[in-house]
This record gives C-alpha cells, sequence and structure tokens, in this order.
C-alpha cells in the first residue's frame, strides 16, 4: 500500500542535511491503493509498528486519516504547546472527561503529545512526517524502527464469556430515580447517566482488531485509538463532534435525542419521525443548543444555530442533530473551546457544575477518558471528537462505556435499553457468545 521504505530512505537523508532551524519535515508516500476493499490496511500498518504512545484517528467524513507515534512532549492541558508548535505540527491527545490531570493511571488521566512521527492521508494522497524538537538521531531512530512489512490484523474470534455491568440494572433505576427526585426539585434540569460494562473472553483480543472491525461496521462515524503499550488502548466510533476550528471558522453541533432503528424501511422512518416531534427528545436537543451557544458567545463575533432538528442514521440509533457555526473574535485558540464546551450538556447534563457534582458522586465507576475529547490542536485548525462509543481494553477484558441524558419524564427502563443500543455499536462487533451465557445478561 505504501512505498515506505524509499520514502523513509528519502526522509533520513533529508533529515541529515536540515539545517538547526527545521522542525519539521515532510515526505510524500504515494496514493491510496483503489482495491475494491472496504478493508483498511492503515490499521493494519499502526498495528505493526513498535512505537508507543501511539495513536490512530479517522475523520468522521473519511478524508483525513493518521497515525501518530512516540513522543517528543507531553503535555496534561495543550495550552503550553502553542509556544511550541510551528507550521503544520499538532499535538494530539485525549482530555479526560472531568478535565483532570493528575489521576495515578495515565488512561484515564488528561493527556496530549507532540509526536517523533505522522503518517497522514489527505484524501487520497499520503506522506510522511517527521518533528526534529527532540534532535535529528531521535527522529532518525524511529525512522529505523518503522515495520515496512505487516501482516493483515485477523477477524475476531475471541468469544464473550462473562459480562458485568456497573451500575447492575436494578442499581441504574435506582441512580436513574435519584436523578429524578433532583431534576423535580430543580436542582438540576438534566444529567447524562453512564453504564460502564466489562466484558470477558476467552481469548486475547487485539484493539486493533476491535477498532478495524467497527470501522467496517460504524460509518459516518469519528474512528480513534490511543495506546500507551501493546497492553492497554482506548478506541471507539462516535458520531459527535466536539469541534472544529479552521483559522476563525468555527463548527461544532448537538447531537441529543435517540431512538433505536427499526426492522423495515418504513419501520425505521416512523422511528425517525416520531423523534422529530417528541417533546422530551426536543427539549433534550434544546438544551445542548442553548448551553453551546452560551458558552461559545464570550469567544466568537458571530454565532448562529439550525432553527430545526436533522436526523442521523447509524448503524444500531438515530439522533437528533443541529448544527452551529460561527466566527471566532481574534486571537482565540483551538484550547480555549475545549475548555469552554467539554462537557457539553450532551454528556454531563445542566447545569454543568450540578449535573458534574451528582455524576462524580454516584456513577459506581470513574469516566476518565469516557465522554472526554479526543482530537488535535495545530496553529491553523483543530479538531476534537467526543469520546463516546468508547472502550477501554486491558488484556483480556473490554471496558465498554455507554450513556443517557435524564429529564423529566425519562424513564429508568426505557434508559436501560437507550445504553444497550448505544453499547452495541461495539459490543455487536463479538457474534459469538459462550453457550452457557444467559444471552439476556449481554447489553
Amino acid at each position: 500500500m505504501f512505498h515506505f521504505c524509499q520514502a523513509t530512505a528519502t526522509l533520513i537523508e533529508r533529515i541529515k542535511r536540515a539545517s538547526a532551524d527545521v522542525v519539521r519535515l515532510v515526505e510524500p508516500v504515494g496514493e491510496r491503493s483503489r482495491t475494491g476493499d472496504s478493508v483498511n490496511p492503515c490499521i493494519d500498518w499502526f498495528d505493526a509498528q513498535p512505537v508507543y504512545p501511539k495513536l490512530y484517528w479517522h475523520s468522521r467524513n473519511g478524508v483525513e486519516e493518521v497515525v501518530a507515534l512516540g513522543q517528543q512532549a507531553t503535555f496534561s492541558d495543550p495550552m503550553p504547546a502553542y509556544a511550541l508548535l510551528q507550521g503544520e505540527q499538532r499535538i494530539w491527545g485525549c482530555r479526560a472527561f472531568d478535565g483532570q490531570a493528575d489521576n495515578p493511571d495515565p488512561a484515564k488521566s488528561s493527556f496530549f503529545f507532540l509526536p517523533h512521527l505522522e503518517l497522514l492521508r489527505s484524501g487520497e494522497q499520503w506522506s510522511l512526517a517527521v518533528n526534529l524538537h527532540a534532535g535529528k538521531d531521535a527522529a532518525i531512530k524511529v525512522l529505523q524502527q518503522l515495520v515496512s512489512e505487516y501482516p493483515s490484523v485477523p477477524p475476531i474470534v475471541s468469544q464473550i464469556v462473562s459480562v458485568r455491568h456497573a451500575p447492575a440494572q436494578d442499581g441504574w433505576h435506582k441512580l436513574v430515580r435519584g436523578a429524578l427526585s433532583d431534576i423535580r426539585a430543580q436542582f438540576m434540569d438534566k444529567v447524562v447517566l453512564a453504564r460502564q460494562t466489562t466484558v470477558g473472553f476467552d481469548s486475547a483480543c487485539s484493539a486493533a482488531q476491535v477498532l478495524k472491525a467497527s470501522q467496517q461496521e460504524n460509518r459516518d462515524s469519528f474512528h480513534f485509538l490511543l495506546a500507551f503499550d501493546a497492553r492497554r488502548a482506548f478506541l471507539g466510533s462516535t458520531p459527535e463532534r466536539l469541534y472544529r476550528r479552521e483559522d476563525r471558522a468555527l463548527q461544532t453541533e448537538a447531537l441529543a435525542g435517540t431512538i433505536g432503528r427499526g426492522k423495515s424501511g418504513a419501520h425505521d422512518q416512523r422511528l425517525g419521525r416520531w423523534l422529530c416531534l417528541d417533546a422530551k427528545n426536543l427539549q433534550e436537543n434544546q438544551y445542548v443548543v442553548d448551553d453551546i451557544l452560551d458558552r461559545l458567545r464570550p469567544y466568537t463575533d458571530s454565532l448562529s444555530a439550525e432553527d430545526t432538528v436533522s436526523l442521523v442514521r447509524l448503524r444500531q440509533v438515530q439522533h437528533l442533530k443541529r448544527l452551529i457555526s460561527g466566527v471566532l473574535k481574534p486571537d482565540v485558540c483551538g484550547v480555549r473551546l475545549l475548555h469552554a464546551l467539554q462537557p457539553t450538556a450532551a454528556v454531563a447534563g445542566l447545569p454543568r457544575h450540578k449535573a458534574m457534582q451528582f455524576i462524580l458522586k454516584h456513577e459506581p465507576f470513574e469516566r476518565g477518558w469516557y465522554a472526554g475529547s479526543l482530537g488535535y490542536v495545530s496553529l491553523p485548525k483543530a479538531e476534537f471528537c467526543v469520546a463516546l462509543r468508547s472502550a477501554y481494553l486491558i488484556d483480556e477484558k473490554l471496558q465498554l462505556f455507554a450513556g443517557a441524558g435524564i429529564v423529566q419524564g425519562s424513564d429508568p427502563a426505557s434508559e436501560w435499553q437507550e445504553v444497550d443500543k448505544k453499547m452495541s455499536t461495539l459490543l455487536a462487533l463479538f457474534t459469538d457468545v459462550r453457550s452457557d451465557l444467559t444471552v439476556s445478561e449481554v447489553a
């Protein structure tokens, strides 16, 4: 697929000849091959590389794909990185749901890095880029470590042998009833409650296997994978953009309000029409729109939201969506938007502070990167997705996450089913369940 050997050799020679003031070099690799196969060989290449940390990113519209390898500098917050960035350089990483940067578990603490190397696709064109802040020798060493011949990531064969929910269904009903009580008491208007489902397998399953299968099944989504080492990875396929900035142009969205897919085309359309007219779901979406507009006004010269909702149909669910666009004030950088927007009402609730208090006090697990934001910042542009439909893979266990917005009128049983549908984005990739495991245990 890639002309790695030639591009790598050329890049090494360019590094050796580069002057001291050069901080980044880019070498064309070639065009994306057209084999007619939907399987993505870039994930195969990513999986074969021995350099950590490593991150895979695939934009929602499919135009951009990136693999970032190694770390020249790390940040718990990307704001200080702006003093380091030049030209097209990017800082990649993930901000934890609560913004925490001092968690003893690095996979749950905000983490950003300037990579040694990036493999980039823009449209059909591939290129290989190196950053030279750590010196020429460091860049050459990483290039020499690259694996140019690699096997295809095999299909998932692992069988589910155990499923454990936190909270379990009884605990979920109690949690939702507690939230509804606070909503009736006007302590808050909305809170987004989540569930963690831990799945055990009979054999090891790699993060690349899960992501590759998900990318084939889940269209119109951001796909990402961030790994610190061969044992631990965070991955997901999320439909939701936090924001995209190009120069001063800003795009974001309110994605809130959910129903499942129908059993037929006609049934699917009926469900979609119901969702677009349902007062509870429209109210939930409006909460998110109002919250985003309030948070962005101090940073924008102009800002507007679509008047009506549109319908986003994914493999397992349908969502209500409204686009929001604006023009940023001069000198507003992407990191300020990250702090302003995250967590949105779509993943936390309203008022944000009170909803966060409820979540941190009552949810029986730590969200970490789930419902946080993953992406990049650079001088000319920035983009982050909301890390939903996501999971941690640790050895032979997969920790899946999904949530539901609780507002006045929410029903605990219906919200449990909504979480099931959202979680099936990844869980449905595993079709084989041990015969003696009760199927109803699997979300």
